[in-house]
């Protein structure tokens, strides 16, 4: 008789649904994303953000010709993940979801048999501190620090043995938060930083993105007008 997954602990089934979400929802959303772009940046972030999750899909349809023994741990898709983002993603933001995505597959796979919430708040934290010495971003600075910060921090704040989907449920609600709250910050970091009072009155579209990221856990919330 099969055995029931422990929703306490990740699977290789749970990390890849999570990112084939994403995919899905960075699709849905990218007009909007698009819109923000345009006045906060260069325009190109949807669309980058699209290709590279297009591409994550593919990577993870070619994982399943592979044998199981080899796709076993959680910590392959978002692996995965990070490689497309680091090697075949452009413009800004490419390497920054990058970087947080390895961090995230790093703190997996130091324990795959069992992890969970530590894991995700330990990738989470050690990506964006990744992210912040890359691009010397500060919470307040108008970038998707100012949503994966509080993620962070909100994943961190979670008892060890807190479901992933609730602790990324939370991890949605102070990244949405910290995302709302860049609406009327000037830009002093990234792309936007070059439009001066031009971003002001739009959210951050990275910021959005990254709440977009940990909501999509939970297939109800993949959506811009369903963040919590």
């Amino acid at each position: 008789m099969p055995t029931t997954p422990d929703p306490h602990h990740l699977t290789y089934d749970s990390t890849a649904a999570w990112l084939l979400r994403f995919a899905a929802t960075a699709e849905s959303v990218e007009p909007e994303l698009t819109a923000l772009d345009q006045r906060a940046g260069d325009g190109d972030f949807g669309t980058n953000l699209t290709g590279g999750m297009a591409g994550v899909r593919r990577a993870l349809e070619a994982l399943s010709d592979t044998p199981a023994a080899d796709r076993g741990s959680p910590a392959v898709p978002l692996a995965t993940a990070a490689r497309v983002f680091l090697d075949d993603v452009g413009g800004t933001s490419g390497p920054l979801f990058g970087l947080l995505l390895q961090e995230l597959a790093a703190a997996v796979a130091a324990n795959p048999a069992t992890a969970g919430t530590r894991e995700l708040a330990a990738g989470t934290t050690a990506g964006a501190a990744a992210i912040q010495r890359v691009g010397e971003a500060e919470v307040g600075d108008k970038t998707l620090v100012d949503a994966l910060v509080p993620a962070a921090r909100a994943l961190t704040a979670c008892a060890q043995d807190t479901e992933p989907g609730q602790a990324l449920h939370r991890a949605a609600v102070a990244a949405h938060q910290g995302a709302r709250s860049t609406t009327d910050l000037r830009a002093r970091r990234g792309r936007a930083s070059y439009t001066g009072d031009h971003a002001r009155g739009v959210p951050d579209p990275g910021a959005m993105a990254i709440a977009l990221l940990f909501a999509s856990y939970d297939d109800a919330l993949s959506a811009l007008n369903h963040l919590p």
